[in-house]
């Protein structure tokens, strides 16, 4: 596996060997347990899109490997001079880099920039479709809390529509033998969504009834098109996770928010710091998970060596 575009088209058997490798980065983490082995290779970030978590662990990660990590700034760089992402996936590939963790507002992004590098491609997020590294993370935190992923009792809740990491963690999660149910407006659920293996519950309480895991999305205002959004008083109202909501879940489901969290309108204050948040966990994971994904995608590239990269080999 070059790139790292999406869970869409991964194997269960992939999906399971990058969460067993993101385990053993998890204790290494914790204990501190860094090493160089990828002293030579490169890891550029190249975000068209705002981000904290993903960016800062993508480049930790490189860092805690041995990795050299050039950090990019599209609103500095020459896409501010009209340069196309073919261009610069052309210039990054000259420069000798290995992995490019990329996110873009255009669906489809990432598939394009693979297309046109022998540069690894990881996928920050593109547009509505996928984010899989978050995905992965969220699947690492479940398997290290539950034990396992094959027949939890999943509710995904919320702007599903717009949301690439709902997009990810139901093919992942479906992959993996977990029962899904989502829930939210019904101008924020994906029209044939359930041909995706879930199941669609016009109401929370039924997704909630019995959960194992309860993952609450933010609304995304910045992709509404269009159509009727409800008021964020409405919309804690009728979809908001409380603690009441909480109790037709099972007595030790896990409530998961991928971020940002707007504390008070997708989840009660108190429930995103409680014994039952794994929120803050997530975050760790997803430097482990990243680790994972590096060293996966690194054994996998040996055909493409760094010389390979350089126009001037």
């Amino acid at each position: 596996m070059k790139d790292l575009l999406g869970l869409r088209d991964m194997s269960r058997t992939e999906i399971e060997e990058i969460l067993d490798e993101g385990l053993r980065q998890y204790e290494n983490i914790i204990n501190r347990n860094f090493t160089d082995e990828l002293k030579d290779r490169t890891l550029v970030t190249l975000f068209y899109e705002p981000s904290t978590r993903t960016r800062a662990s993508f480049e930790l990660a490189a860092k805690n490997l041995g990795a050299r990590v050039v950090s990019i700034e599209t609103s500095t760089s020459s896409v501010r001079k009209g340069e196309s992402l073919i261009d610069t996936m052309r210039t990054l590939e000259s420069m000798g880099v290995d992995y490019i963790a990329m996110r873009h507002p255009m669906t489809g992004a990432a598939h394009l920039a693979a297309r046109f590098t022998t540069a690894s491609i990881i996928n920050g997020g593109d547009g509505i479709n996928e984010h899989p590294t978050q995905a992965l993370l969220d699947m690492l935190t479940m398997l290290k809390e539950k034990g396992r992923i094959d027949g939890l009792n999943v509710a995904i809740v919320g702007d599903i529509l717009h949301s690439r990491v709902a997009r990810s963690n139901i093919f992942g999660l479906t992959k993996m033998g977990a029962r899904v149910r989502i829930s939210g407006p019904s101008t924020m659920i994906p029209s044939g969504v359930e041909f995706m293996n879930v199941e669609v519950c016009e109401m929370v309480e039924d997704a909630l009834k019995d959960a194992d895991v309860i993952m609450t999305l933010r609304i995304q205002m910045e992709r509404q098109a269009g159509g009727f959004i409800p008021s964020l008083s409405e919309y804690t109202r009728f979809y908001g996770i409380t603690e009441k909501r909480v109790g037709l879940a099972r007595p030790d489901a896990i409530i998961m928010h991928p971020g940002p969290m707007n504390r008070g309108v997708e989840i009660d204050y108190c429930l995103a710091s409680s014994d039952a948040s794994v929120i803050e966990e997530q975050v760790t994971m997803g430097v482990a998970l990243r680790m994972a994904v590096l060293k996966f995608i690194r054994r996998e590239t040996d055909e493409y060596p760094y010389q390979k990269r350089l126009c001037c080999r």
